[in-house]
């Protein structure tokens, strides 16, 4: 048994002083609030409020304790790039080539090394969690490594050695281009086939590219995937294409081949018609936002607030990883609102944290990811130290102590 006694923690959508978190190995077994009456540093006493006395080690937590957040959306290898495509002019498309001639040097030593920093970097700005979108499979020529997966296991063993939570999404990457072949670096993305694909993949959590990628009479091998992510109108030109291709938008071609619903996330979602929104508001389906990348790219700003009111759940992801901060992503969200609309106030700071933590709470039964934020720091000194102070003043720069599982991780930087 641990416990936490928090300065103040975020429970139940309120920010609460004097906070008693207990866990049992992975998850919170108890929680109490007004159980302290002297502040975390201080020596460790009770108020009459409190009917027990924790058992096992107690660790004060001064400042602000929140539910640990996630990262939904991550190409780890991406981070390579970040300060090198900033400079000149471009577009996402002249990005990709850059992102290309990454891809096409990374071996499975080096693909660790590079994951366990971006995964450590993920867990000292309040990531909790990481859903890495995979597709970086074989050797240079496309041809299969000696082992089939050492692309996939190099990443698991950086998120190990970090100690983050880590899904993994096996992707599907077939074509160029609505069945084109695939061409110069894809070759180390693609199986060939859906069938070899599924065959190397497995059973477990899956991912289509997009469907430029993967052709339409490939998506029914997807159906029952769960999770099932996929990239989603990035660009106007994907649209064009599809339409061109199929005469839908992207997604409708999802709708068509049954693939909308709760155990699906579209990704981006920038361009979108008014039929669109409500397709993937009536089916449910999830959306990952990645704000960050969406204005490094100059992808556009994407419909959020409209999405989540037709039905949509959101969560946010860092993406390329040209910033790595849960807080900026979530800011992202409303400013970018107030810059589409020209008005403010579009999100509650408790709607983006509910966001970020992807509806996880700090509540018995939950999992013990726990994230706890300076509330002194140049930043955030006065400004309330609640929930608006880690959406719209805190930085991951302000994050002094991560619990992920049960389990505190090292949030040192190596040299």
């Amino acid at each position: 048994m641990t416990a936490y006694l928090c300065e103040r923690a975020w429970v139940d959508g309120v920010v609460h002083d004097d906070v008693l978190v207990e866990v049992d190995a992975s998850h919170i077994t108890r929680v109490t609030l007004g159980v302290r009456n002297s502040r975390p540093g201080g020596p460790v006493s009770y108020s009459k409020r409190e009917f027990h006395r924790p058992a096992g080690e107690t660790h004060a937590r001064p400042g602000l304790t929140i539910p640990g957040l996630v990262n939904d959306h991550s190409h780890a290898f991406h981070r390579a790039l970040r300060g090198r495509t900033q400079r000149g002019r471009g577009t996402f498309w002249t990005w990709r080539e850059q992102m290309y001639a990454v891809a096409g040097r990374l071996e499975p030593d080096t693909y660790r090394a590079l994951a366990t920093r971006v995964f450590r970097e993920m867990l000292a700005a309040g990531y909790t969690s990481v859903t890495e979108f995979h597709y970086l499979h074989h050797q240079q020529d496309g041809t299969p490594y000696p082992e089939p997966n050492a692309m996939r296991e190099a990443l698991e063993q950086a998120a190990q050695e970090v100690g983050i939570r880590l899904t993994l999404l096996d992707t599907c990457y077939l074509s160029s281009g609505f069945g084109a072949p695939v061409e110069g670096v894809q070759v180390r993305y693609s199986d060939g086939t859906v069938e070899r694909w599924a065959e190397r993949a497995g059973a477990g959590p899956a991912a289509i590219h997009s469907v430029r990628a993967v052709p339409r009479e490939a998506l029914p091998a997807f159906r029952g995937r769960d999770p099932l992510h996929v990239h989603l109108s990035e660009q106007p030109a994907e649209n064009e294409a599809c339409l061109a291709a199929y005469g839908v938008t992207p997604t409708r071609l999802l709708h068509e081949a049954d693939l909308l619903g709760p155990t699906t996330t579209v990704v981006h979602a920038t361009h979108l018609t008014d039929d669109d929104i409500e397709l993937l508001g009536t089916t449910g389906t999830n959306v990952c936002i990645t704000p960050t990348t969406e204005r490094d790219l100059a992808d556009g700003i994407g419909p959020a607030r409209r999405l989540a009111e037709a039905g949509c759940r959101l969560t946010i992801g860092s993406d390329s990883h040209a910033v790595v901060d849960p807080f900026e992503e979530l800011r992202g969200l409303e400013m970018d609102e107030r810059l589409a609309t020209r008005e403010r106030g579009h999100w509650s700071a408790a709607e983006l944290l509910d966001i970020g933590a992807r509806g996880a709470r700090i509540a018995v039964g939950e999992p013990a990811d726990l994230v706890t934020l300076d509330t002194r720091s140049p930043r955030t000194s006065d400004t309330g130290a609640d929930e608006h102070t880690a959406v719209f003043a805190a930085t991951g720069a302000d994050v002094t102590h991560v619990v992920v599982g049960g389990r505190e991780v090292d949030l040192t930087w190596p040299s």
